[in-house]
């Protein structure tokens, strides 16, 4: 009971809500366009990669924390931040490698949950 006592709710809040507008605009865009998930995907991707790289979305995980460094999103920042800082300090080759550094962990855990989940689940061509 105590663990529930010392939780901040508003940081909770902010996080919830920023994650689900984020999902909210990716329903959106299934929904009402043409656009297939990994176009979707890769829309979000890039337009994290093109906020962190301007310094923008910093501001969006700083009020949202997980809530903007988890979804699709913060993985394009993410990538951004560490080509950023490995440019900064190894040059070049940083700027080729420090985005895989930055996020090899997420990669990993994505191919690793992805083929469990391959496993498990049935998949089912959708219908045009």
């Amino acid at each position: 009971m105590e663990f529930l006592c010392n939780l901040n709710w508003i940081e909770l809040l902010k996080c919830f809500l920023v994650s689900g507008v984020l999902c909210v605009i990716g329903q959106i865009l299934i929904d009402k366009t043409k656009l297939t998930p990994a176009r979707i995907l890769v829309i979000y991707v890039t337009t994290g990669v093109i906020l962190g790289g301007l310094g923008i979305y910093q501001y969006l995980v700083k009020f949202a924390g997980a809530g903007a460094t988890v979804p699709l999103t913060g993985f394009g920042y993410n990538l951004a931040n560490g080509t950023i800082q490995a440019a900064k300090e190894d040059g070049l080759i940083g700027a080729f490698t420090g985005g895989l550094k930055a996020s090899s962990g997420g990669i990993a855990a994505a191919v690793f949950f992805g083929y469990i989940a391959s496993l498990i689940a049935k998949p089912k061509i959708k219908k045009q």
